[in-house]
């Protein structure tokens, strides 16, 4: 198979934690041929969809993982697969990138469905499930804010469209200082906020379960550091083994239908104590923290259903 992947830059990455480039490099494995771009350089161009990228090999050298060919145009119609794999803000750009992938669909699969990727980004697709998540707002109007805090104490407030734990805020019942952060997040952006019930559990980790095609594979515990209320790897959280619990496998088989429905391959979703809080189809990690711990290819699971998927 011909594979392009359209991701943020290549050089910088932790090539012991990057769940694309172990994608890549089981692609690569399996004798499938590499495309890399930035989505800076997608386009479409009179009715094509183009990309101005590199051919691409890897290797598990750091400093030295991936080998680039000259720069060329391609035209994305002629690969098998698009991976969809920049990490957010979902902002408009990245917005724009999902409709421009949607034009492919007749010629080339696009991982994750893009369609989807941008109507059920992460912290909103979790709403179709109620049952299975802490009590939860979004509002950019404080007084809407403010009565949730009122209802439930102890909250966490986060943006809307952020990543990697950026921007969360833990807001204790006497904490003073709602009302300056929501000054703080409105002054530079026009997103809503995220708010919902603090969940204790948290203190014993948030668990990152990874679903392939809408059935999971596995998980790994990822427990803050101390005196820290967020558990994301990218801010100190500390990734430990842990099984599948019984309430991992209902919540899994509640929303994995709709997820293979809908074309989101390579699924992680975020869970702490038995509620769900985040659905990551955008730019989901773990695979390698999960292949270390399992001892399992889990790279090789996403490429086996994609392949399952090409076959119709």
């Amino acid at each position: 198979m011909k594979i392009a992947f359209q991701m943020d830059p290549i050089g910088p990455i932790d090539i012991n934690a990057d769940s694309t480039f172990r994608l890549a490099e089981e692609a690569q494995a399996r004798g499938y041929s590499l495309f890399y771009y930035t989505p800076e350089k997608l386009a479409y161009d009179e009715g094509r969809i183009i990309a101005r990228g590199h051919d691409l090999s890897v290797q598990r050298v750091a400093g030295d993982h991936a080998s680039l060919g000259p720069e060329r145009e391609v035209d994305l119609a002629q690969f098998d697969v698009v991976w969809l794999r920049q990490d957010p803000p979902f902002d408009m750009f990245y917005i724009t990138t999902t409709h421009l992938l949607d034009r492919l669909a007749a010629t080339t699969l696009v991982v994750n469905n893009p369609f989807w990727v941008r109507n059920y980004p992460e912290k909103l697709l979790v709403l179709d499930f109620p049952t299975l998540t802490p009590p939860t707002a979004i509002a950019r109007d404080l007084e809407t804010i403010r009565s949730f805090r009122d209802r439930h104490g102890d909250v966490i407030v986060k943006p809307l469209y952020g990543n990697g734990g950026a921007g969360v805020f833990r807001l204790k019942p006497d904490d003073s200082n709602l009302s300056s952060l929501y000054e703080l997040f409105t002054g530079f952006s026009r997103e809503p906020l995220i708010v919902q019930k603090f969940l204790p559990a948290v203190v014993n980790g948030d668990k990152r379960v990874i679903l392939v095609d809408g059935e999971a594979v596995g998980a790994i515990n990822r427990v803050p550091a101390v005196g820290e209320t967020r558990s994301n790897m990218h801010v100190g959280g500390r990734p430990e083994k842990i099984d599948l619990s019984d309430r991992d496998l209902e919540i899994c088989a509640e929303i994995g239908p709709l997820l293979r429905e809908k074309g989101q391959v390579f699924v992680g979703i975020d869970v702490i104590g038995d509620r769900l809080t985040e659905i990551n189809v955008t730019s989901p990690t773990g695979i390698q923290e999960l292949e270390r711990f399992d001892k399992i290819n889990v790279a090789g699971k996403i490429w086996d259903a994609i392949a399952q998927r090409r076959q119709g």
